[in-house]
């Protein structure tokens, strides 16, 4: 991934992130090629390796148990309902 940063007087882009910072967006262009746009506070990254077997990470194993055993879930139509798809 590259990061880009964005010029305070670029007024458009930073009006799209103003929203995204509240909810995740979907944006899609003029060919119906769609992006998302969320923000990634928080966010937590785990290097996976070239091995093919992701189950002998870790942290990513613990990563993904805790998240598992606490929260709030959201079922996939929701999930779906969100992301405007059938």
């Amino acid at each position: 991934m590259k990061l880009i940063s964005v010029s305070p007087q670029s007024k458009s882009v930073n009006s799209l992130l103003k929203k995204a910072r509240r909810k995740p967006l979907i944006l899609e262009s003029k060919n119906g090629e769609r992006f998302v746009l969320a923000s990634v506070t928080g966010w937590e990254a785990f290097e996976i390796g070239e091995d093919d077997d992701i189950t002998t990470n870790k942290k990513l194993m613990k990563h993904l148990r805790d998240r598992r055993s606490g929260g709030e879930r959201i079922s996939l139509a929701e999930v779906k309902r969100e992301l405007g798809l059938p």
